[in-house]
C-alpha cells in the first residue's frame, strides 16, 4: 500500500475489546449509577435546604401570612422539622436511577395541592436536574468514561 496507514494487531484489538468489554460491564454500570444516585440526591437536597428554587431557577412561592404565623425560626420552606430533607434517597437498578421521597405529602409539596382538594397548596417543585445539576451529571460520566478507556 503507498501513502500511509494505520496498522492494527492482535494486540491493539484486544485491549481495544478489553475498554470495549469495560463500557459493557454491569459492575462499571452499576457503580456509574449508583454514583448519578447519590449526585442527584445531594443535588435534591442542596435544592431544599439552600437554594429554595424549581429546577428552572424560578423562585419557590413564600408562604401565607397566615401560614408564616404558625412558622417559627427554624422553619423555612420545605424543611419543618426536616423529615422531607431526610427523606431523600435515590434507587438504582438496571439503567435507571431513581431520586425522590417515600413520604405520603411529598408529591403534593412537588406539584401543589389542586389535585388533591388543597388548592391552596402550591408547588414547589425539587424534583428535577437544574442547568447546573445536568452539567455536574455530565462531568461526572465523561470523567468515567475516561477512567475507562485509560
Amino acid at each position: 500500500m503507498a501513502g500511509v496507514g494505520l496498522h492494527f494487531d492482535n494486540t491493539d484489538l484486544q485491549q481495544a475489546q478489553i475498554k470495549l468489554n469495560g463500557l459493557l460491564d454491569r459492575n462499571a454500570q452499576s457503580e456509574l449509577l449508583d454514583t448519578i444516585g447519590s449526585i442527584t440526591e445531594s443535588q435534591t437536597r442542596r435544592r431544599i435546604s439552600e437554594e429554595k428554587q424549581s429546577p428552572d431557577g424560578a423562585p419557590w412561592a413564600e408562604w401565607t401570612d397566615d401560614y408564616a404565623q404558625t412558622r417559627h425560626s427554624g422553619h423555612s420552606l420545605l424543611e419543618n422539622e426536616g423529615e422531607l430533607l431526610d427523606s431523600i434517597q435515590h434507587q438504582s437498578s438496571g439503567s435507571e436511577v431513581i431520586t425522590g421521597s417515600n413520604l405520603i405529602y411529598a408529591a403534593i409539596q412537588h406539584y401543589g395541592g389542586a389535585e388533591v382538594g388543597r388548592p391552596g397548596l402550591v408547588a414547589r417543585p425539587y424534583l428535577g436536574l437544574s442547568q447546573n445539576n445536568r452539567d455536574e451529571l455530565e462531568s461526572v460520566l465523561e470523567n468515567w468514561m475516561q477512567g475507562l478507556m485509560q
